[in-house]
């Protein structure tokens, strides 16, 4: 499977686009829309949007294959966006530890909505925008 364009745009809303470096609310250098820089990584500033999609083309590619590696029951194009935008957001680790994939994996998807709204946190803050995009991504992950 891969990322839709109604996955792509819920990614690229709660993102935004920056051409320029900026702390994300964890305190991680990010450019673009969302790309976190690795140690040592130095890009063009300002970002062009055209260099911004090709970067969130390749960090969406990550998180589309540790979604497919890590959920092991079928799953609708709606439900791929919404753990693709959600592993996009908090990194494969987090899908991997979580209780959100051990119930996705039992078929428990009526308590995907509670398991999303628990990773509303940044900096041991809860934060407003995170709110949004867990209820978003519920939204998407139910068919809605």
């Amino acid at each position: 499977m891969q990322l839709s364009r109604e996955g792509t745009a819920l990614i690229c809303q709660f993102e935004g686009f920056s051409p320029v470096v900026y702390r994300c609310p964890a305190g991680l250098a990010t450019i673009g829309y969302g790309h976190v820089l690795t140690p040592g990584e130095q890009l063009e500033q300002p970002m062009t949007e055209a260099k911004a999609h090709q970067l969130l083309r390749q960090d969406v590619s990550i998180a589309e294959h540790a979604v497919i590696r890590l959920i092991s029951v079928p799953l609708t194009q709606g439900q791929f966006d919404a753990l693709v935008s959600f592993t996009f957001n908090l990194g494969a680790g987090a899908l991997q530890r979580s209780t959100l994939r051990r119930v996705i994996n039992r078929g428990d998807h009526a308590a995907v909505p509670t398991q999303l709204m628990r990773w509303v946190y940044a900096a041991g803050r809860i934060l407003p925008g995170l709110i949004a995009r867990r209820q978003a991504e519920s939204r998407l992950y139910q068919g809605r």
